[in-house]
């Protein structure tokens, strides 16, 4: 794909993503789930807070309705609300306007099917042909012109089926929420609050700028320290577009993705709700989360790095639950994608029908230390591609041997290469990332 990857089309603002191409995606989906088809389109539009994000939002609504689809805004909304609300709402398709995680400058066009899920790779790749001009589409004219709607109610209908999965009262309970100044600054508290709970919320004032800045999943320490000093039972923390979370523990101890998937995955199997006994992580989960799903019997089936690899792994075998590390939950009884908010409603979950803490569900996994390293390169296919740095990832594997291991793989959304070491001291970790590290400094961006 030339455009969209791993997780849509994203880039830096007017730079390698601009209005223009926001624009040519509007006018493409709302010409092929709509005049193409002899019917008119209805598209649902989310947004995070990032200032771009209203400048993409008018562009691509400029081109749905210009190719005579209706288009329905949600506003600032998580990306699993658009997903939801697609689903939902009966709309044909929803487009979310996010860099996820990635610093304000940055946005990104996440595009899901009717289903709620990830639009399928042959009409990413007719969407980038049109933007490409290998392709062209009619415009809407008269009455056959789309209209914009002003759809507030979606929003609410999501933080109501948020609410109503929670089966539980939260009375009583000290939630900290770090909400990244983002996505989730609309939503979290609301369904936290209506569960009963003391909510105590940081970072949830964005301007535009803010987004992601020294908070939310990517930077958990303000949160460890809220729960510690405000004597917190538990903690979350989103990242900006609300489809992450990790949680911190009353001790202020980090909680991600493999851990939650562990607490999570063990409570559902004992309830005979974990399909198989079978969980889904991917290769980047510990060590210590594999040794702790054999002590507990459970099985695991590992994917590639990315959550649409999680899921369709589920998808094929009717899997419960998966993620990955970096806080992206799947509960495929409840959803289609990985939705924050829902994660740690879930947690809330098993910490009230278990009677303990957090640390204490926790407590069987001895986690591996880790070292990863991200890389900036000119070219991630060439830096990967490079027979230096094949073996240098080669020679560190066997200078660990069965103590741990290295996996180098190219970020999906970002010119980074990443290396991961694993080992059960932080001094072989950085001892076995040496080897890739002086591999890759041809690569290097300046």
């Amino acid at each position: 794909m030339k455009y969209f990857g791993t997780d849509g089309f994203r880039g830096e603002a007017n730079v390698s993503l601009n209005v223009e191409h926001a624009f040519k995606i509007g006018r493409y989906v709302g010409w092929y789930y709509g005049a193409r088809r002899n019917t008119k389109a209805r598209v649902v539009v989310g947004k995070d807070t990032r200032r771009s994000s209203y400048m993409f939002e008018s562009a691509l609504i400029a081109g749905l309705v210009a190719s005579g689809a209706d288009a329905y805004m949600l506003h600032v909304i998580p990306t699993p609300g658009v997903a939801y609300e697609t689903v939902d709402g009966r709309f044909d398709c929803g487009i979310m306007i996010s860099a996820s995680h990635n610093p304000y400058t940055d946005n990104g066009i996440k595009l899901v099917n009717g289903e709620g899920y990830k639009m399928d790779e042959d009409v990413l790749e007719l969407i980038e042909d049109y933007i490409d001009g290998k392709s062209d589409v009619p415009l809407a004219t008269g009455d056959a012109i789309g209209c914009t709607v002003d759809y507030m109610q979606g929003r609410n209908r999501y933080i109501a089926h948020l609410i109503a999965s929670a089966n539980f009262s939260l009375q009583g309970v000290k939630v900290g929420l770090d909400c990244a100044n983002g996505s989730a600054s609309s939503v979290a508290k609301p369904v936290f609050d209506a569960l009963g709970a003391d909510v105590r919320v940081i970072n949830n004032s964005p301007d535009g700028f803010n987004i992601n800045v020294d908070c939310g999943s990517t930077h958990i320490d303000r949160l460890r320290r809220h729960v510690v000093e405000q004597g917190l039972d538990v903690g979350f923390a989103y990242d900006g577009d609300a489809d992450r979370c990790i949680a911190v523990d009353e001790r202020g101890n980090v909680v991600d993705g493999d851990l939650i998937l562990y607490v999570c995955g063990v409570y559902l199997n004992k309830h005979g709700r974990l399909t198989a006994g079978t969980v889904v992580p991917t290769v980047m989960s510990n060590f210590g989360l594999f040794k702790a799903f054999d002590e507990a019997h459970l099985t695991y089936e590992t994917t590639a790095v990315g959550d649409r690899f999680v899921y369709a792994c589920m998808r094929e075998h009717g899997y419960s639950l998966g993620g990955e590390q970096s806080g992206h939950i799947i509960f495929g009884d409840m959803e289609r994608t990985g939705d924050g908010i829902m994660t740690s409603l879930r947690v809330m979950e098993v910490l009230r029908a278990e009677r303990e803490t957090l640390s204490q569900l926790c407590a069987p996994v001895k986690l591996y230390p880790q070292e990863l390293v991200n890389v900036r390169v000119k070219d991630r296919d060439a830096a990967m591609n490079d027979p230096a740095v094949i073996a240098a990832a080669e020679e560190a594997g066997k200078f660990l041997g069965d103590r741990g291991r290295v996996l180098v793989r190219a970020s999906g959304t970002e010119p980074l290469v990443r290396s991961l070491a694993e080992a059960p001291t932080d001094e072989l970790c950085r001892e076995a990332n040496a080897f890739v590290l002086k591999a890759l400094e041809p690569h290097r961006a300046e």
